[in-house]
């Protein structure tokens, strides 16, 4: 009898879950992208656990600010760039178009870096895996739908899970990660610089823009606002912890013999943990890994760019159109990754950017957060606004992050 009652209950929720799952987890995974596993890579390196901490600090402030942009998309049923110019008029719109450009142009010249690196590691010419890259990424556009490029980009960033293997086989010392996670060195300017790094890789406003505008494209609706929601936590937690991963495995091999290592770039990074890991976990595996980072976070800054235009400027985007039918939408997307993909081939060593590229978004975390906590306060539904004790924590978390980020940038580049 207690059978036949509660089945029907459970299936229905597992059932909403899976279809509203999704926009979250693919901004997540993207979030972890090249430049951000450099960054991790560099922290656990001349840092050994030191960053350690900030990882997981890291994951309830992703949470609140993609929790924001999960509420905005959901109960206003628009992207982020229309919101805010509905709410504060165009001239603002183009400007948080502006900060997203900036971003996404950043973000491509990583991934793209990325990629290039991955194929020098097997000899394959720069031109030919960024070629495929990019010819790959178009098609997946091109000829598909919303939720066929939600599950290509989760399948690409399930790569990402190699890192755990890589930090279990590392063999990090438990007792000096737990001294040292502890040990922070906030009064050393090249500390601070990472430290912006680290929160300039886990806020983008790429990710923002393409949260909402996903949920709008994917039509979910008041009654999937619960299952978002997890979709997002769950998100934020996976994401931290393969930054946390990537740290761990090299404070745990090239830190400890060689912390002096210059690793600003994926080849760097590959072959100094070759002699602690092997070839096969050096180099295949990290390899696997960083290809999947860099291809979902250019699909997901691409299609964040595509979208935050056309909010903006008020042509037709969606990926349930034809091509044909929405011309500027397609062709932004392609035009970022045609770009991007030139722009690492002319000029290689446009890999030492990744570090800047992080840093550059936590100098825009002022910008990026200041209109979501705006929108969120006069956009929604009087009873969903930021209000209260929330709203308190909202500000307290955002204040400190874009602070942090901003202080840390500034005085690791010698400006304080």
């Amino acid at each position: 009898m207690s059978q036949t009652t509660t089945t029907p209950v459970r299936r229905p929720s597992r059932l909403r879950f899976l279809a509203v799952f999704g926009p979250g987890l693919v901004v997540m995974l993207a979030d972890t992208d090249v430049g951000s596993i450099i960054t991790a890579a560099q922290s656990g390196v001349a840092w050994g656990y030191r960053l350690l901490l900030l990882q997981f600090l890291l994951m309830p402030i992703l949470y609140v600010v993609q929790e924001l942009t999960v509420r905005l998309g959901i109960f206003s049923g628009k992207g982020h760039g229309e919101l805010i110019r509905d709410t504060f008029g165009p001239g603002w719109a183009w400007l948080s178009a502006a900060g997203l450009t900036i971003a996404t142009i950043g973000a491509l010249l990583t991934e793209f870096s990325g990629v290039a690196g991955v194929g020098a590691l097997y000899g394959v010419p720069r031109g030919i895996s960024l070629t495929l890259a990019t010819l790959f990424l178009l098609i997946i556009a091109f000829t598909g739908s919303y939720r066929r490029v939600e599950r290509v980009a989760i399948g690409l960033g399930l790569f990402e899970f190699v890192f755990f293997g890589m930090a279990y086989m590392a063999h990090p010392d438990l007792h000096s990660m737990a001294v040292q996670t502890f040990q922070p060195a906030l009064g050393n300017a090249a500390y601070l610089y990472l430290v912006a790094a680290n929160i300039g890789a886990v806020i983008m406003p790429w990710m923002i823009f393409y949260q909402q505008s996903a949920i709008a494209d994917k039509k979910l609706t008041p009654a999937d606002f619960k299952y978002a929601r997890w979709d997002t936590a769950i998100g934020a937690v996976i994401t931290q912890l393969v930054m946390a991963a990537v740290l761990i495995a090299a404070a745990a091999t090239i830190g400890v013999r060689n912390h002096q290592a210059s690793l600003n770039s994926v080849g760097d990074i590959a072959n100094a943990l070759t002699p602690f890991l092997g070839v096969t976990i050096g180099r295949l595996v990290f390899g696997v890994g960083v290809l999947g980072a860099g291809l979902i976070a250019a699909i997901v800054a691409s299609l964040a760019l595509a979208w935050g235009l056309g909010e903006v400027a008020g042509y037709r985007r969606s990926l349930e159109d034809h091509p044909l039918q929405a011309k500027w939408f397609y062709g932004v997307y392609a035009f970022c990754l045609i770009a991007g993909a030139v722009l690492v081939g002319l000029v290689p060593n446009l890999v030492l950017l990744n570090i800047a590229v992080e840093v550059m978004n936590a100098l825009l975390l002022p910008l990026v957060l200041g209109f979501l906590i705006a929108l969120a306060m006069r956009a929604l539904p009087p009873h969903l606004r930021l209000r209260g004790w929330y709203l308190w924590v909202v500000l307290f978390l955002s204040t400190i992050t874009a602070g942090l980020g901003v202080y840390g940038g500034l005085s690791g580049a010698g400006l304080f």
